[in-house]
C-alpha cells in the first residue's frame, strides 16, 4: 500500500490525522523525509530507535512487537540536545559542528565534468558509507559519555577522503574537532554503543580514522600557522 493510499484511508477516519502530516507535526520538522532526515529519533524501552538494528523509528512498524507489549517511549537525553518538546529535542549542535566545516569551499564555476578528478574506488565507497549519517542523535543518546565522535567522524571522513577534500583537509577537522567540543558534547571512550544504535551501520573505524587526521592536521607541515577558531593558541611544550 502506497504513503498516499494510507494517507487518504486514515484521513477518513474522524480524529485522525494523514500519517505524512502527523509525522510532520509530532516531529517539529517540515520537511520530515522517510529513513534520512534523523527527526523521528527517540528512545523505545531505552534503545535509540527501537530493538531492530539498522532501523529508524519511522521505519519501525508495530508489527515487530507483540500483542499487549508496553512500550515506554522516551527524548533522547544528553545535555547538548535539550527538548523542545514531548519526543522532540534540538539538534541543532549538530548543525553547528557542520558549520564549522562540513564542506568544500573551493569556487567550481559551473559543473565540472563527472570525470574531471578522479576519485578512487576504495574512497568513494569510504565517503558514500561515511555520508549515509543522517544526523538522528542516537549515537549520542547511546553513549554513557553523550559523545559526539561518531557524527563529527562521519562527517569528516566523507569530505577528507575525496579528492577534491584535500585542501581544506587540516582546517577543516579541527575546526569541526573544535566546534564539537565546544557543544555539551561528552569524551568518547570507546564504548561502541554508538556503531550498535546506528540506524545506517556508521562503523567505529571512522572514529579511529578521525583521531589520525586529527594528529595528522597538528603535526602536518604548513607554511601558514593553522588558527583552529575556539581552540587555544599556545606552544604544545608549555606545561599547562
Amino acid at each position: 500500500m502506497s504513503r498516499q493510499m494510507i494517507d487518504e484511508k486514515v484521513a477518513g477516519r474522524p480524529g485522525w490525522a494523514p500519517v505524512t502530516e502527523a509525522r510532520r507535526v509530532w516531529s517539529g520538522n517540515p520537511a520530515v523525509v522517510l529513513w534520512v532526515c534523523g527527526s523521528c529519533g527517540f528512545l523505545i524501552d531505552g534503545v535509540p530507535h527501537g530493538p531492530r538494528r539498522h532501523t529508524t523509528v519511522c521505519q519501525l512498524h508495530m508489527r515487530f512487537f507483540k500483542d499487549g507489549d508496553a512500550l515506554t517511549l522516551e527524548p533522547w537525553r544528553a545535555r547538548a540536545f535539550p527538548v523542545v518538546r514531548d519526543l522532540v529535542v534540538d539538534r541543532s549542535a549538530f548543525d553547528r559542528i557542520i558549520q564549522a566545516g562540513g564542506y568544500i569551499s573551493a569556487p567550481t564555476g559551473s559543473a565540472p565534468d563527472a570525470n574531471a578528478i578522479l576519485v578512487p574506488k576504495e574512497a568513494a565507497d569510504a565517503a558514500f558509507d561515511a555520508a549515509a549519517c543522517i544526523g538522528c542523535g542516537a549515537c549520542v543518546a547511546a553513549c554513557p559519555n553523550a559523545a559526539a565522535m561518531l557524527f563529527t567522524a562521519a562527517k569528516i571522513t566523507h569530505l577528507n577522503v575525496l579528492p577534491q577534500g584535500q585542501p581544506e583537509r587540516d582546517e577543516r577537522t579541527l575546526n569541526m574537532v573544535a566546534a564539537m567540543r565546544r557543544e555539551a558534547f561528552g569524551s568518547c571512550s570507546n564504548h561502541a554503543e554508538c556503531e550498535a544504535v546506528c540506524p545506517k551501520g556508521i562503523p567505529l573505524e571512522f572514529i579511529a580514522q578521525l583521531n589520525r587526521d586529527v594528529v595528522r592536521a597538528a603535526f602536518h607541515g604548513r607554511r601558514e600557522p593553522l588558527v583552529v577558531r575556539g581552540a587555544l593558541l599556545r606552544p604544545a611544550h608549555e606545561d599547562t
